[in-house]
């Protein structure tokens, strides 16, 4: 059975996928390259939304690619009109997501530990 989304979570799909392009694509400043839009969550009267990203280079350089987003975020909400049709653009609010890099460096220490116990039940000839 298909699960239901609402009408607001359709809408923050739109947006992300729209933003995404848009950045990839039409945005020149070069301090907005190599990010990924992760999520978008937009208030129920659409007044806002929170673009959540993240950046091949994790958090390095991160203050000039918010400055470069805010500088961009008229030009990007101004093409959001013309993509999507809500009676409120919202706002664009830019936060970086860090949950991408905590989550291959979590991975990491699961390889390791994995690592060292495989080691570890090859020294040991009773296991």
């Amino acid at each position: 059975m298909p699960k239901e989304y609402s009408r607001s979570q359709r809408v923050a799909e739109q947006v992300r996928r729209e933003l995404a392009e848009l950045i990839r694509l039409e945005v020149k400043d070069p301090r907005v390259g190599f990010i990924t839009v992760t999520d978008v969550e937009i208030t129920p009267d659409y007044a806002h939304a929170k673009v959540f990203f993240t950046s091949m280079h994790g958090e390095e350089g991160l203050d000039e690619i918010l400055t470069g987003l805010r500088r961009a975020s008229g030009f990007l909400r101004r093409e959001l009109g013309k993509r999507v049709r809500i009676h409120t653009l919202p706002e664009l609010h830019f936060h970086y997501d860090p949950s991408v890099e905590r989550g291959s460096r979590m991975s990491q220490l699961i390889d390791q530990v994995v690592r060292e116990d495989d080691a570890r039940h090859k020294d040991d000839p009773e296991s």
